[in-house]
């Protein structure tokens, strides 16, 4: 018994030793939990003001940035303002300069016409006052003048892009070769002339006499590039501008075009040339070669017809002048020619009534009609005219000036036709049809002669207007 009990003691004594080495790991272990949570909530805690510290220096450096990119952003907006003031004052300053280049340009042209008309006239002035009539070549040499100064104000008016244009649907391949033989006479005979014409060529809608003239106006300063020998290139082509190329040329649409060239083998152009070609009286010619307003008459015309002109030279390596007008998309339309009466067929017998406030021009105008053959009666004024009118019943058209004071040509028109349905009004100017048409003075459709005007221009215009219904 004694042994069971002292086995039975150490059983005990065994189990609470076991217990209590647990009891003591237990306690270990929470105490290790305990300075774990400590020290992970230590780290947390340290973690996060790391991170809160990192954001504020983050939000510091993005508002540092941020009004850095304002203050930048702020200076830009003075910069591009800075240029667009200083590009404004060249542009401004461009243009007085070519302003007064046009103007003395002018001036010296007109000057020296003026000088022709005046002489001329002053001549035969002293050989009528002595009996003398031998006055013709006097009359021939103001009249070339005149004519001279009359197609200076077209070609100005070209470049300005407000020339009374006739658009018609046109075949560049042949137009170009209709005027083969005019071309030829204009080169000369040591020129080499080639022609290379596109097949299937669209049309356009342009007007053929000018396009005329800009080809013309092209060979002939092909010619003075090439001197006594060389060869002119005239080419057709279908040409479509894609957005890339109207993206890099201002003013240039995107589209289909019918591209004219003339190139030469001339002495080319620099830079610095080809920057000015197209201004008003601009030239590398010799005194007397040239006014300079070949190329800008060109360039007027086919910027009022919706076109582009583009350059291409290089010193030494000729030139290349590109026109491309706009590829016509309607339906072809029958040639229309217009019915001119004979002026000698049959005598006149129509009584005309001329409004003109300048008194010169009214008696010139007056008696170049009277000439004609026609009964002419005369106003200086929209209010006179309509007197006359009420005094002479049998006028059967009306020759008046647009811009007269008070009363002008359109109000006249109107209330003269009001009170004679069967009136025939003619409107003249010095300005452009496309002009006053433009600011809503005239409507597109009237009859209208441009000054200054030929006796036969005169002519052929009344009889126009008096032969239709």
């Amino acid at each position: 018994m004694d042994e069971i009990r002292t086995s039975m003691d150490t059983v005990r004594r065994i189990s609470a030793a076991a217990v209590a080495a647990r009891d003591a790991h237990t306690d270990q272990v929470e105490a290790w939990l305990r300075i774990g949570s400590v020290a992970a909530l230590l780290a947390i805690f340290l973690l996060a003001g790391y991170a809160i510290r990192e954001s504020r220096r983050r939000f510091r450096e993005v508002a540092v940035a941020q009004d850095e990119l304002v203050r930048k952003n702020v200076a830009l907006g003075k910069e591009i303002e800075t240029r667009e003031k200083a590009e404004s004052q060249i542009r401004q300053m461009h243009k007085m300069e070519a302003v007064g280049q046009l103007t003395g340009g002018i001036a010296h042209d007109f000057n020296n016409m003026l000088a022709v008309i005046i002489s001329a006239m002053n001549l035969a002035q002293r050989k009528l006052a002595r009996g003398e009539h031998d006055i013709a070549q006097f009359i021939d040499a103001a009249i070339d003048a005149a004519t001279r100064a009359a197609n200076l104000t077209a070609r100005l008016l070209a470049f300005s892009r407000q020339q009374p244009l006739a658009p018609q649907i046109v075949d560049a391949n042949r137009l170009l070769t209709g005027m083969s033989d005019l071309i030829r006479r204009a080169l000369g005979e040591t020129i080499r002339i080639e022609t290379v014409l596109a097949g299937g060529l669209w049309k356009t809608h342009a007007d053929p006499s000018q396009i005329e003239n800009a080809v013309l106006n092209l060979a002939v300063n092909a010619r003075d590039a090439m001197g006594d020998d060389g060869k002119l290139t005239i080419e057709t082509a279908n040409s479509h501008l894609d957005d890339s190329y109207a993206a890099a040329h201002a003013e240039v649409a995107a589209g289909q075009y019918v591209m004219i060239a003339v190139s030469d083998t001339g002495s080319g152009m620099t830079p610095d040339v080809i920057a000015k070609a197209f201004e008003p009286f601009f030239t590398t010619k010799a005194v007397n070669k040239g006014t300079g307003l070949g190329l800008s008459q060109v360039f007027g015309f086919v910027k009022q017809s919706g076109g582009h002109v583009n350059i291409y030279s290089e010193p030494g390596e000729g030139t290349t002048i590109k026109i491309y007008l706009p590829r016509y998309f309607g339906a072809e339309e029958p040639a229309v020619t217009t019915r001119r009466g004979d002026n000698t067929a049959a005598p006149v017998t129509e009584t005309i009534l001329v409004v003109e406030d300048d008194a010169r021009v009214r008696v010139s105008t007056t008696e170049a009609i009277r000439e004609l053959g026609y009964t002419v009666i005369h106003a200086a004024s929209g209010e006179e005219a309509l007197q006359k009118l009420a005094e002479n019943p049998n006028v059967a058209l009306l020759f008046t000036d647009i811009v007269m004071p008070v009363m002008n040509g359109r109000k006249l028109a109107e209330e003269a036709v009001a009170r004679m349905p069967l009136l025939k009004v003619i409107f003249t100017t010095g300005f452009t049809r496309n002009a006053v048409v433009h600011n809503g003075v005239l409507d597109h459709d009237v009859h209208f002669l441009a000054k200054p005007f030929t006796i036969e221009q005169l002519a052929a215009k009344l009889r126009d207007v008096l032969g239709t219904k």
